[in-house]
């Protein structure tokens, strides 16, 4: 029987995470991630080692779901699963396990869109997430992705804005390349930003219509500027660090949050939620925290729920099974975004 109550067991691989969750309607009732950490020695996702390690993981990660939440396969009444956007090789791994669950169990398959349940992850029922009501402007911030979303019902999405080029999670993560930090770099930038100075420099901007955004060329202009100061002073990056980080991240901040109050003016929405693994920043939580003393309902999510996890994929299967959605098994994975 499928209700509100129906178990759904998540799988998402679409990177270099394999996830798996359970959940019982719209509440979580585990939610276990395998990291891999070979990439950080090439700075990096690589698409073929992603792949390997997700087909070495995902077997002891849905084991441990399924321990963690006290659950069998036999209680499950569907799978979903990110059909993309993603790494070909990755999704792979990821879509035919769950097919193969799926076709064993006689249960109904679940596709669902990564970027779709990045927005959703606000409506697992967590006792420390808001809910947002509609419509709502949801900016969806990542390493692939940069977009701003009005949302006017669970499974209804209207793409406004969005990157014409690199994403702003790689304008982070490239910074923090050329300033010799460690990989993922975004986390880095943020941890040095701290006990920085956000106004000391000043970077250049990107003029585009509508609410579109364009980081590329602010990537090249801050790899500029950090040439021309280094050669003045060898030691710019090491004696600078902290201002550096603080001053650049607060640049990307103000151009995401320019256009998204530039769309809850001009479309008169009160509530604002910020998703994705960028989402996790925390002077970007700081300053859409502080729209709320101009009105602005905000919603923040939970740190587990920001990055990639397959608790965002489960709960877009809720709302999918709800509407008995399911899909067939000769679907074969999306490497671009479906809505």
């Amino acid at each position: 029987m499928q209700n509100s109550n129906s178990i759904i067991l998540a799988i998402e691989s679409s990177c270099d995470d394999t996830s798996c969750a359970i959940l019982k309607g719209n509440v979580v009732l585990s939610n276990f991630t395998a990291n891999q950490k070979i990439h950080e020695q090439y700075g990096g996702v690589v698409p073929e080692l992603a792949s390997r390690d997700h087909q070495k993981n995902i077997v002891p990660v849905v084991h441990e779901a399924l321990k963690k939440a006290n659950m069998t396969l036999s209680q499950v009444n569907a799978i979903a699963v990110t059909r993309g956007p993603g790494l070909m090789g990755s999704l792979l791994v990821g879509l035919n396990f769950a097919k193969s669950l799926s076709l064993s169990l006689n249960i109904p398959l679940i596709e669902v869109d990564h970027m779709q349940a990045h927005v959703l992850a606000h409506f697992i029922v967590d006792a420390e997430q808001k809910i947002p009501p509609f419509p709502f402007v949801c900016l969806t911030v990542s390493g692939g992705h940069t977009q701003i979303i009005k949302v006017t019902d669970h499974l209804k999405f209207e793409l406004l804005g969005q990157t014409i080029d690199d994403a702003v999670g790689e304008a982070f993560d490239k910074a923090a390349k050329v300033l010799g930090l460690p990989y993922p770099g975004g986390p880095m930038i943020d941890k040095f930003a701290q006990n920085g100075d956000a106004h000391r420099f000043k970077f250049s901007d990107t003029k585009m219509q509508g609410y579109d955004f364009s980081f590329s060329g602010i990537k090249t202009s801050f790899l500029y500027f950090i040439q021309k100061e280094t050669a003045k002073e060898p030691d710019f990056i090491k004696n600078n660090i902290s201002d550096i980080c603080a001053s650049y991240q607060y640049h990307l901040i103000q151009i995401l949050l320019k256009k998204s109050k530039l769309l809850l003016d001009e479309a008169d929405i009160k509530h604002f939620a910020i998703s994705g693994g960028v989402s996790a920043n925390s002077e970007l939580r700081k300053q859409v925290k502080a729209l709320e003393q101009h009105g602005i309902e905000t919603y923040i999510p939970k740190f587990e729920y920001c990055t990639d996890n397959a608790a965002m994929i489960g709960i877009v299967g809720f709302y999918k099974l709800l509407r008995q959605e399911f899909s067939s098994l000769a679907i074969s994975p999306l490497t671009r975004q479906t809505f």
